[in-house]
């Protein structure tokens, strides 16, 4: 058994996935015994979760997730825990295995209820074995509903002072989306388990949308079962690879950036620079040779009185065919001029924030991003949800309810790197599988950090790193510093550009 943190990657296996090598599995071994595992490892997580717990209630479905906490219930009674499980099944209806296990259940003494002991308290523990993958069904079946009961058992799950504890995920939350499905969405915002055990395969729901928030700490257990030959839906991503920097280098080893975008008080009324001085920020203190400042304010501004490394500069003097070029952040409608040029010269290209919706509403420019991909020049879009649903014609709910299938839409249709910020930010490639970032919280809700992460994938980008790689290296160190802020302390974006680098 596994805790899965943010130091290192793990392979990710949607549903479908997961049933093929569950079927290869219980297909070599004998009857029930994958059930046996499941319990035996949920009732050993249990006990290190809550030692001192007085109860256990276990809500257990109909089915094989069910089936699971009924295991898990015989071997918690036969260590001496009062257990109470309600049971949503019956026995001439249960599958063969969950049966199976319901006899061991019954005959380890456990107590049968059709609620919830009254008295539960912090100490105490409660298993949620409702649902698992049960609740994603193929496109071609007809949606699950849940009944009074499920629900019943949800809120109270839901709702208990005690641990709990959910089998393989959170009931009703999509393994593959992240998302709640219809009708099974949280009763009170958020649903947050404490634990998780996600068992045979980790699952791409767990770590973006919310299912991060659902799932809380994720446990794995393989079951003994190896994948066999079966790819990975998509990853989890772990910590950049060391990039030690040789003595014998100077500013022109790692990169120019040029950061274009801060629409002027002339256009709108209103000054954007800060936009643009955030992710060159950024940029400079994630390790850039050199930072070039094309504000597109008439000249306005000529230097940064706080950041005089930052170099000023008009538009029409970059030299874009040798410079890692940033474009879009706070460049307003004034973006529009100059982003046919930047598209069609830059060396390396990072398009965020005011560029992307300019994108979004020209075909033409469309074509030009699609064929720098042909042409071989890296390019990376970061858009947010709203941004990205822009891009694709479609609604931001859309977009949230498959963020990984969106963010390769993306990749696929403008033939480059696609980063779709949120809650589990993914990365991906054309013809490549999805990445999960699993680093980041709440703090970075706030104005001014998406522009941080653009000049993060700027400098990257400069010093050599793949497309690909640029991203994924940036997104995480990006959410590695929100996570290591001193509890307490508002993170603010000028903060966040200062310390990327550390």
């Amino acid at each position: 058994m596994h805790r899965i943190t943010s130091h290192q990657p793990h392979p990710l296996f949607n549903t479908a996935a997961t049933r093929r090598i569950e079927q290869a599995a219980a297909a070599a071994l004998p009857p029930h015994t994958l059930m046996q595992r499941a319990g035996l490892a949920v009732a050993q997580l249990a006990q290190a979760l809550a030692p001192h717990a007085r109860t256990v209630w276990i809500a257990c479905g109909p089915g094989n997730n069910g089936g699971d906490g009924l295991e898990a219930a015989m071997h918690l009674q036969r260590s001496g825990r009062q257990v109470v499980v309600t049971w949503l099944g019956q026995a001439d209806k249960a599958p063969a295995d969950a049966n199976a296990s319901w006899q061991r259940a019954q005959a380890a003494g456990v107590v049968w209820a059709d609620a919830p002991p009254a008295d539960l308290g912090p100490q105490d523990l409660c298993i949620d074995a409702l649902l698992g993958i049960g609740v994603c069904s193929s496109p071609q079946a007809p949606a699950r509903v849940p009944d009074a009961r499920q629900l019943a058992c949800q809120h109270a799950l839901q709702h208990s002072p005690a641990t709990v504890l959910a089998v393989d995920l959170p009931s009703g939350l999509d393994a593959d989306t992240g998302q709640f499905a219809a009708g099974f969405g949280p009763l009170v915002a958020p649903y947050r388990p404490t634990h998780t055990l996600s068992l045979l395969t980790l699952k791409p729901g767990l770590f973006t949308a919310a299912g991060r928030d659902a799932a809380g700490q994720v446990w794995w257990d393989d079951l003994g079962v190896d994948v066999g030959h079966e790819p990975p839906s998509g990853w989890l991503s772990g910590p950049p690879l060391p990039t030690p920097r040789a003595h014998a280098s100077h500013k022109g080893s790692y990169g120019d950036v040029a950061v274009v975008g801060g629409e002027g008080l002339a256009a709108r009324g209103m000054g954007m620079a800060g936009a643009a001085l955030l992710a060159a920020s950024a940029a400079l203190h994630c390790g850039a040779g050199r930072v070039l400042v094309a504000l597109l304010d008439n000249g306005q501004q000529q230097h940064d009185p706080l950041q005089p490394e930052l170099m000023f500069r008009r538009f029409d003097a970059l030299a874009l065919e040798q410079l890692t070029v940033v474009c879009g952040c706070g460049g307003g409608q004034a973006i529009a001029t100059v982003l046919p040029e930047v598209i069609t010269r830059a060396a390396r290209l990072v398009l965020d924030a005011d560029a992307l919706n300019i994108i979004a509403t020209e075909a033409a420019l469309h074509a030009l991003v699609v064929a720098r991909g042909q042409h071989g020049q890296p390019t990376v879009l970061t858009p947010h949800p709203l941004e990205a649903a822009r891009l694709l014609g479609m609604t931001t709910a859309e977009v949230q309810a498959n963020r990984l299938e969106a963010a390769q839409q993306l990749a696929d249709q403008f033939n480059c790197v696609a980063v779709l910020k949120g809650s589990g930010t993914v990365v991906v490639a054309p013809d490549r599988v999805p990445a999960i970032n699993p680093t980041g919280n709440a703090r970075l809700a706030t104005a001014g950090t998406g522009d941080v992460l653009a000049g993060m994938v700027g400098a990257h980008l400069a010093a050599g790193a793949s497309a690909l790689r640029a991203a994924s290296e940036a997104v995480y160190q990006h959410g590695q510093v929100a996570d290591a802020w001193p509890t307490g302390c508002a993170l603010t974006a000028s903060a966040l550009a200062r310390r990327v680098g550390g």
